[in-house]
């Protein structure tokens, strides 16, 4: 008789897909960020990757599901990388985002097969291709935590690390 799965012996590919909910959730919060602090002829982009990556959230959430997981919950709210005073903080933070949620979908890419591959890879370009426009500039390899910088994992795998007081980072 075969044991249950329980949270502890979760699937590979569940574990990624819980991290890139987590980054999804993240993203979210952060746009809202963006969104209050970015120049009016950018507000459409920023409004545009907002809901990408909500749409990107949802799915994700009746993923797990599916797989018989329990979605990981949005925190009441995010620890920013840097202070987002001004339009060019946050540029910078919608770049980052971008390459925080490239790096997840880059190690689901890995865990996953078949069409949630697909899936991943596609979610992993779109954010490749939304940080070359904050930035203006790319990366050879986008999803490669050497090149997003210092990140503390936190306790579900995501690149997101934990903070105290409830708060996650970014």
């Amino acid at each position: 008789m075969t044991a249950p799965q329980g949270p502890a012996e979760e699937s590979p590919e569940l574990v990624a897909l819980q991290a890139a909910l987590a980054a999804e959730h993240a993203a979210v919060y952060g746009y809202g960020v963006v969104g209050g602090r970015i120049a009016a002829e950018r507000r459409r982009e920023a409004r545009e990757a907002y809901d990408a990556h909500r749409a990107r959230r949802d799915l994700l959430r009746r993923t797990v599901r599916d797989l018989g997981g329990r979605p990981e919950p949005s925190a009441a709210g995010y620890a920013l990388p840097f202070p987002v005073p001004d339009e060019e903080a946050a540029v910078r933070l919608a770049a980052e985002l971008e390459d925080r949620v490239a790096g997840v979908y880059a190690d689901l890419v890995r865990a996953a097969g078949g069409d949630r591959r697909r899936e991943a890879a596609a979610a992993l370009r779109e954010a490749a291709l939304r940080a070359v426009r904050w930035r203006g500039t790319g990366v050879a390899f986008p999803g490669l935590t050497e090149r997003t910088g210092p990140v503390r994992p936190s306790a579900s795998g995501s690149p997101a690390g934990e903070v105290d007081g409830g708060d996650r980072a970014l």
